[in-house]
């Protein structure tokens, strides 16, 4: 199997193990997207929609999305979020459903 084939499959797992997590976002209004899977096996995405400005977006990286994508896929070394709310930021607010 080709290098690009094995990424290929890798990102197939990947996206197989957000199945899991994704009602539980898009219920708050947000979703995410694969960006890419690097050399080194750290998948970078962006949080879409609600999750983008969430002030809960860490913790939802860290104990949702990234502990479904290591347990699915143990190859995988972490997860990365290419536009996460930091805690305080001015911009940061919740969804209507979490007020």
């Amino acid at each position: 199997m080709s290098e690009e084939q094995k990424m290929t499959v890798l990102h197939e797992r990947v996206e197989e193990a957000l199945k899991n997590i994704r009602p539980y976002l898009e219920t708050d209004g947000g979703d995410l997207r694969v960006l890419e899977i690097t050399e080194d096996n750290i998948v970078r995405i962006e949080l879409l929609g609600a999750c983008g400005s969430c002030p809960m977006s860490t913790m939802t990286l860290k104990a949702g999305v990234e502990q479904s994508i290591l347990s699915a896929v143990p190859e995988i070394k972490g997860v990365e979020a290419v536009n996460i709310t930091k805690p305080g930021d001015p911009g940061a607010k919740l969804p209507e459903n979490m007020m």
